[in-house]
């Protein structure tokens, strides 16, 4: 059974913050009796749960969206904006082209503001279980292990976007708040902090959990491991990569043999069967933010983080946001062999049916992708057409098809929200945690061991059903030319460390595709100049005109601006990233 996260309405009153960042007066009280009781703990953990979807709830989450489409994805080349042209929501426009963004964005402070009310909501499920013992509360230290593994999670998507962010914990006062410094501690520090929390976490938490959704110890050992290799990349002031740690490598290895060897999870047979609602808390899934719908609220908790990114029709009636780019659709051509040609993919464009045909395609373009004249899912009414795009002379006629449930599903709602559906969103997912791996090994000189690790990936692409021409009679009968093997050394490859690294970074962008990790990536592994201005806004301005003065400005964009209210709410004590100028 799904673990849903129903927020009482008391909790409104315990968790209501001050735009300016966290403290507020609060509009009610309730008693430390109340509040210290089971039921009151376990409200206030389903509180710090419920902040994974947005603590907004449905009002405005789509404007910070906790699931990074606009922050991992637009931010990268892999996908536009979308919707009804550059002034629909420009600010977004502005994070996709790296032009305006200044620190008094309004949705940047939103995003700010928004995660440290999360922060907010796990201290005060962290300062209560503190207070009691566990005669009083029998669970208390596996939750005292979920609310430190929710709250790491909110700080590392702090860090990864801001970078300069204050850190603390659920024994400073709220009054204390505008005096701890963005500066106090640097990236690395902070990472590290975020570490040992998912540390701690794992030393508390179960193996497993009785409610799909909670947090469990091989989920965090598994988060440590991210955050670790992040923390290998260390990184010069201005944001370039200086070296890379070979001992926290090793703990990534460490980290992830915990979760593959000890977690019971595996790879879903069917790459497909990630966008249904089925599969929901599988075998894949370490850790997700839970969605449901006939619950038993009025529409349900369904994913308001992807409110915007539905395409127009006729099958669901969105707004058409998130819109794959040409650059990722390219990057799923192969060779006759069946693997990435990561060199040349950008060369020519793969846009038509008869391209797909005349092209070697790798089969997870079409589980990713809405490409012109394709199946759409089990849709039977027609195939995905040009009426399903709101603004095709800017953003080309790609929809986000991976995030979506069929429109026959019994877990989409029906009508608006258009295409609101239960799928959860995955924050960590098994192939993650091999690819992590992977790239670990590859950076300590040991690409043999990550082989086979990269290839258990490609061989459940390659063995899932492949999209079929639509309305075909012939199972065979397949939309596009797909071609794609596992790498085998000597016959289709040369399995040097400089070609696994690069096969490794490409394998992420296919099968991790519109998922909200590609531009974190880039910066993490230092290429994010290169891929965007040289790679991709040289030649995909000349497809897409609002592109023409797009530019990634090394040493600055790789974080957000500090929002200047918070600078403002702090009396100057924050800190501004480097490359952006005072308000």
């Amino acid at each position: 059974m799904k673990f849903k996260y129903i927020i009482f309405a008391v909790l409104v009153v315990l968790t209501s913050c001050k735009k300016d960042f966290l403290d507020s007066k609060p509009k009610g009280k309730l008693s430390d009796e109340l509040l210290n009781s089971p039921s009151g703990i376990e409200a206030l953990c389903i509180s710090a749960y419920a902040a994974l979807a947005g603590p907004e709830g449905s009002d405005g989450t789509f404007l910070s969206p906790t699931t990074n489409w606009v922050y991992g994805d637009v931010r990268a080349e892999t996908a536009y904006k979308g919707g009804g042209g550059i002034g629909d929501i420009s600010e977004f426009n502005q994070f996709e082209t790296f032009t305006a963004v200044y620190a008094s964005n309004g949705l940047l402070d939103r995003k700010w503001f928004s995660l440290y009310r999360s922060v907010q909501r796990a201290n005060n499920a962290i300062r209560r279980l503190n207070a009691v013992t566990e005669a009083e509360v029998p669970l208390k230290n596996v939750r005292l292990g979920e609310m430190r593994f929710l709250r790491a999670h909110f700080f590392f998507e702090l860090s990864r976007l801001f970078n300069k962010i204050p850190y603390f914990d659920e024994n400073v006062d709220i009054a204390d708040y505008p005096k701890i410094s963005n500066v106090q501690f640097t990236r690395d520090q902070i990472l590290e902090k975020i570490a040992a929390e998912f540390a701690a976490a794992a030393a508390l938490l179960p193996p497993k959990q009785t409610e799909a959704g909670r947090a469990t110890k091989y989920a965090a050992f598994a988060y440590q491991a991210k955050v670790n290799l992040y923390r290998a990349y260390k990184q010069n002031p201005d944001n370039t990569v200086a070296s890379v740690d070979q001992n926290l490598l090793n703990d990534v290895v460490t980290q992830c043999d915990e979760a593959i060897s000890k977690g019971g999870y595996d790879l879903l047979q069917d790459f497909q069967q990630l966008s249904m609602g089925e599969f929901d808390n599988s075998v894949e899934s370490v850790f997700a933010v839970q969605y449901s719908i006939a619950d038993g609220t009025d529409l349900g908790r369904i994913n308001w983080s992807n409110l915007l990114n539905v395409p127009r029709g006729p099958a669901y009636g969105g707004d058409g946001f998130f819109q794959p780019s040409q650059n990722l659709v390219n990057s799923f051509k192969t060779d006759s062999k069946g693997v990435p040609i990561p060199d040349t993919y950008n060369n020519t464009n793969l846009m038509t049916v008869a391209d797909g045909l005349a092209m070697n395609v790798d089969p997870r373009l079409d589980f990713s992708v809405g490409r012109l004249g394709i199946r759409w899912k089990n849709y039977a009414v027609a195939p995905y057409g040009p009426d399903w795009v709101r603004e095709p002379a800017t953003y080309g006629y790609y929809s986000n098809k991976k995030a979506l449930v069929s429109p026959e599903s019994p877990y989409m709602v029906k009508g608006f929200p258009w295409g609101g559906s239960s799928l959860n969103f995955h924050i960590i997912r098994f192939a993650d945690v091999l690819l992590w791996k992977a790239e670990a090994l590859i950076e300590l000189n040991r690409q043999d061991e990550a082989l086979p690790l990269i290839n258990r990936v490609r061989a459940r692409a390659k063995n899932s059903k492949y999209v079929t021409a639509f309305n075909s009679a012939n199972p065979a009968d397949y939309a596009a030319k797909y071609t794609i093997d596992t790498y085998k050394p000597g016959e289709n490859c040369t399995w040097t460390n400089a070609y696994a690294r690069t096969a490794l970074r490409f394998e992420r962008k296919l099968e991790l595709a519109l998922e909200g990790e590609r531009f974190f990536d880039l910066v993490r592994w230092g290429n994010a100049d290169q891929v965007l201005n040289t790679e991709y806004f040289a030649k995909e301005k000349l497809l897409r005109t609002y592109l023409q003065n797009a530019q990634f400005v090394k040493g600055r964009d790789e974080y957000f601006p500090i929002p200047q209210a918070q600078i403002n709410f702090s009396a100057g004590l924050y800190k501004q990233n480097p490359g952006y100028a005072p308000q």
